[in-house]
């Protein structure tokens, strides 16, 4: 028996393909991009806070004109500015009237436009359309112009000087902005839960408060945080209708370190500092739905 041999012949190796180069895929931003927008933000960043670390840090200064010479702050730097404002100043009678015209403001003027909205986003009454528009049109009129007006209503009713006449004149101000924002924000709600409210017997207000209002919570949180910095920081209208001196907010409050011939304004610097923790403790509550409520109320008018 024989054995045949069959020789195969050995084919050359065929090259392999390069490797493809990677694309960058529609979204994904490459590393140059990516770094010019770092780049972009972390000077944002410290242009923003810059203001705010060069007031904390004239407000260490103990003497009033050392603003004029800042580089002198470092080697006398004290905390006798604040000692000064808490102990020997109307501070916390500044903090009061604040607390109550800002907290007042918020709550009427959030549960106003509330309700505002939700009956412009819900129900087809005759005007709807023209109403909001109505609104809209209050924001026109400057301060200058509605101070004498507002000044003669609150007279005739017994509330100048008064935290419930400030409050009111602080709504008219804050509400329509803040049914606008709310009337978007109800939109994006779908009607099918109005409906099932209904169904389960509940009233058009048992409807809003029970289902509406709790799925709104971060509209609700943008018109809160709106109308508490529109009365906390307002000084116009907070000058004219208050003439006592323990009802000052702190907006006028710090009027009293500008004297006749010069400003104490390394005391002003340092109310300006302790001022801001109020607002900043209450953007620290709601902005867990800032950024939700400011996106979602634009997305259907």
């Amino acid at each position: 028996m024989t054995t045949t041999t069959v020789e195969t012949s050995a084919t050359p190796a065929e090259p392999r393909p390069a490797p493809a180069e990677r694309k960058t895929r529609r979204g994904e931003r490459g590393p140059l991009a990516s770094l010019a927008s770092h780049g972009i933000l972390i000077v944002a960043s410290l242009i923003a806070l810059f203001p705010i670390a060069w007031l904390v840090f004239l407000s260490l200064g103990p003497d009033k004109d050392d603003y004029l010479h800042p580089g002198g702050i470092w080697h006398k730097m004290t905390f006798s500015n604040y000692s000064f404002v808490l102990q020997h100043t109307g501070f916390f009678d500044w903090m009061k009237s604040s607390l109550i015209v800002s907290l007042g403001t918020t709550v009427i003027g959030v549960l106003v436009a509330a309700t505002t909205g939700y009956a412009v986003s819900r129900m087809r009454f005759p005007g709807y359309r023209k109403f909001m528009w109505v609104l809209l049109l209050t924001q026109m009129f400057p301060i200058a112009v509605l101070i004498v007006p507002m000044y003669q209503i609150l007279s005739d009713l017994q509330l100048i000087d008064s935290y419930l006449g400030l409050v009111l004149v602080y709504c008219t101000t804050a509400v329509p902005y803040s049914a606008w924002l709310l009337k978007g924000y109800f939109d994006t709600i779908p009607f099918e839960i109005d409906e099932a409210g209904r169904v389960d017997g509940l009233t058009p207000f048992g409807t809003f408060f029970r289902l509406i209002l709790p799925l709104a919570k971060p509209g609700l949180a943008v018109a809160a945080f709106y109308n508490f910095i529109t009365a906390f920081g307002e000084v116009a209208f907070a000058s004219t209708f208050m003439l006592d001196d323990s009802k000052y907010t702190f907006a006028v409050g710090l009027q009293s370190f500008v004297s006749e011939h010069d400003a104490q304004r390394n005391l002003m610097a340092a109310t300006a500092v302790l001022v801001a923790i109020p607002v900043s403790a209450f953007f620290y509550l709601v902005q867990k739905n800032l950024v939700t409520g400011l996106t979602a109320g634009g997305t259907k008018g």
